[in-house]
């Protein structure tokens, strides 16, 4: 059996009294220097850290810091790596992700007609525009679109969305019942709706005392009009009541034909001095025009042209 030193680093066998190691150079004296001279400049070995060996994995030795081997039995050892500082941590802390999602704080998610999610928008700059010409955020192929139509900006920390003076508007889902004004367009399925109080129109007979004859009045106080595509008026609606349900089937007013209506959609309620929109658990939703600017929150919906775009706050 051959008899030497092994070297701590590459394992290499070396003759007894061999100063360093012949593959690479690791000094292999037993002390932890180097002897330099005779036994006058030699230094005293310096003690091991035995708070910081650990035990070796076959005989349960304690093997020096640093060493790869166990002195007793040879087995290797697979010294544990430092615990990181302070310092350390803290700088992990502030690492971040490296892509353009670092410097965003929210995205737009199209959806498509078939209910699954399309392309995505990051919103990372100041201002976001969107349209149907020369816009960040594009749908040139949607005709309903004002070539530059609204556009998505952040302001206090918070993601707003502004229509740019677009023909046809900028729409938000609404959540269970909000005020509106009267006139206030909304969107029930494909319907393009809105409410407006019956002005009062005195029952006055003409200069020789005939009265005009029609359709009897029976007290309506509001009046649910259909805006159709082109600019003309559609149906018109009084209900006796103050209250109007639209719906697809069994309401006070249905659209039958349409499919993105559920069967009971939403009501309109006005008491003489408020007018309150109420979605009823519409599969589809209901949409409010913006009057101008709409904060936005995760998880909301905005409708503009025929696009559904979803906001997602990162």
């Amino acid at each position: 059996m051959d008899v030497g030193l092994v070297c701590d680093q590459c394992s290499t066998l070396a003759p007894m009294g061999t100063p360093r190691c012949a593959r690479c150079s690791t000094s292999l004296a037993l002390d932890d220097e180097t002897r330099v001279g005779g036994p006058s400049n030699m230094r005293a070995p310096a003690q091991p850290n035995l708070a910081a060996a650990q035990p070796c994995p076959e005989c349960n030795a304690l093997v020096t810091p640093g060493h790869r081997f166990c002195g007793e039995c040879g087995a290797r050892v697979d010294q544990p790596r430092p615990r990181p500082t302070d310092d350390h941590k803290k700088a992990s802390r502030r690492t971040q992700f490296f892509g353009a999602m670092q410097a965003a704080r929210a995205r737009l998610t199209l959806i498509r007609g078939d209910g699954l999610d399309g392309v995505s928008f990051t919103l990372a700059g100041e201002d976001h525009l969107a349209g149907r010409i020369d816009c960040p955020i594009l749908f040139p192929d949607d005709p309903f679109l004002s070539p530059t139509h609204a556009n998505f900006f952040y302001r206090d920390g918070q993601l707003v969305v502004r229509d740019e003076a677009s023909q046809n508007g900028v729409f938000v889902r609404i959540h269970g019942g909000v005020e509106i004004k009267l006139g206030t367009r909304f969107l029930v399925g494909e319907q393009m709706l809105e409410a407006r109080a019956v002005p009062p129109t005195p029952d006055e007979a003409t200069e020789d005392g005939t009265y005009f004859f029609a359709s009897p009045r029976r007290g309506a106080t509001l009046r649910v009009i259909q805006s159709l595509r082109g600019g003309d008026t559609g149906l018109v609606v009084c209900p006796p009541g103050n209250r109007v349900t639209v719906g697809r089937e069994g309401n006070d007013i249905d659209f039958p034909d349409d499919p993105f209506i559920s069967g009971h959609h939403a009501q309109i309620a006005w008491d003489g001095t408020r007018l309150v929109l109420t979605d009823l658990g519409s599969k589809n939703g209901t949409f409010i025009q913006i009057a101008r600017e709409q904060t936005l929150d995760h998880g909301d919906y905005v409708f503009m042209g025929q696009q559904l775009l979803r906001v997602e706050i990162v």
